[in-house]
């Protein structure tokens, strides 16, 4: 058996046969399919590879939801953690 690049756990189309799956428990998965992505995958093209596999035949699929919000940007931080990020209103030293 072949090793999928894009979900080398097969866990995105494990996730597609468990009936009555919500979808918190799709983002918990979506979740340990980028943590087993490796160094030398590019996140973007292998979530649009299974966007393109899963989401066009399972589009109510709540998995297809948490997929597509994958591709989207993510926000910019409002503000910087860390103890800069606590004297925002403090005077510079």
């Amino acid at each position: 058996m072949s090793r999928d690049w894009a979900d080398p756990k097969a866990l995105i189309a494990e996730a597609y046969r468990i009936e009555g799956l919500a979808e918190p428990e799709c983002r918990s998965i979506f979740l340990d399919w980028a943590l087993s992505l490796g160094d030398e995958t590019d996140q973007k093209a292998a979530l649009s590879a299974l966007v393109d596999r899963h989401a066009a035949e399972f589009p109510a699929h709540p998995m297809s939801l948490v997929l597509r919000e994958g591709l989207a940007d993510g926000a910019t931080p409002a503000r910087r953690g860390g103890w800069r990020g606590r004297r925002r209103g403090s005077p510079q030293a």
